[in-house]
């Protein structure tokens, strides 16, 4: 079973008030409703979805949807299951803000649908259980999408999101448009706001172990990075150094710049940090990283100058 049917499970068990009612069918109605003037045709994949909109229905207009299970042709598993409405067809298209009186398509729904805060969350309720779905956290990329079929309602999808604060965008498609949204954090909060609680806290003990790991990978890359980094540089050190004794420059060092040669021909393997610490334990006199590094500049320096001078 995949994530968003389990969110859709858990989001069809609510109770709402009777303006939430409207506003979760107004969503759905518009985003699946296949109507003329004798019918309307509702279509989903999922058993308990269908059986919400038909107790919602039946609660609301006092009318008994038809339900007709049928085999999915489109290389899926799962049934499809159709609600059919043949009563009160203009009336209940009406009140939910799918047609006006004179029976035309409202390109977005009249301003009572989503008058309040709540309204607004049963309206993406809605939008979601007809045409929504979020990638399992665990297997997948974040990713949230509705797919909708006109503009006007992708934008007013879109305008109830970033209501919310949730940074929505809209893509067009080649059928339709994408109301998509990709950060974590974001995808979250949309599952607080719809009210599936259970979804919210499987999709944040994903998150944050994803997050954790993420962390630990980077840890372990930036230390992996520094000491390769550490290695690189040392044997560089050795190079030089042993250059100079090959061509009888290591004379030409100051006392101090060929103590710092010499102990790094004994501690091939130290870090400047660690290589500075324990020339200052084993002489009695305090150098520090930088320090040191001034010193080894100065091998490379006279390396540079030899060189040149060969050539």
């Amino acid at each position: 079973m995949s994530f968003s049917t389990n969110i859709k499970n858990e989001v069809v068990t609510l109770e709402e008030n009777e303006s939430e009612t409207i506003a979760e069918l107004s969503a759905f109605f518009r985003n699946n409703a296949i109507y003329d003037p004798s019918h309307i045709e509702l279509l989903t994949e999922n058993a308990a979805v269908a059986r919400r909109i038909y107790t919602l229905v039946k609660t609301k207009y006092q009318i008994s949807p038809e339900i007709e299970q049928r085999r999915n042709t489109n290389f899926s598993r799962n049934s499809l299951y159709f609600l059919i409405i043949k009563e009160k067809i203009s009336t209940i298209l009406q009140d939910l803000s799918v047609i006006n009186d004179r029976y035309f398509y409202l390109l977005q729904p009249e301003e009572y649908i989503t008058s309040t805060t709540e309204d607004k969350r049963a309206y993406l309720r809605g939008a979601f259980l007809a045409k929504g779905s979020i990638n399992d956290p665990k297997t997948s990329r974040y990713h949230l999408e509705f797919s909708i079929d006109t503009i006007e309602e992708a934008e007013f999808i879109q305008e109830l999101l970033n209501d919310f604060n949730l940074n929505s965008k809209i893509l067009n498609r080649d059928k339709g448009y994408m109301v998509y949204m990709k950060e974590a954090e974001k995808i979250s909060d949309f599952l607080r706001i719809i009210k599936a609680s259970q979804a919210v806290l499987y999709f944040e003990d994903i998150r944050i172990y994803r997050d954790n790991r993420n962390r630990t990978n980077r840890l372990n890359n930036c230390e992996q990075a520094n000491t390769d980094k550490m290695i690189e540089t040392a044997t560089r050190q050795l190079e030089e150094i042993e250059f100079l004794k090959e061509n009888l420059g290591f004379d030409l060092l100051d006392e101090k710049t060929q103590e710092a040669a010499t102990y790094r021909c004994k501690y091939p393997e130290a870090s400047l940090q660690e290589l500075s610490e324990i020339i200052s334990l084993e002489t009695g006199k305090p150098i520090t990283k930088s320090g040191l590094n001034h010193r080894f500049r100065k091998i490379k320096e006279l390396v540079g100058r030899m060189k040149n001078t060969n050539q």
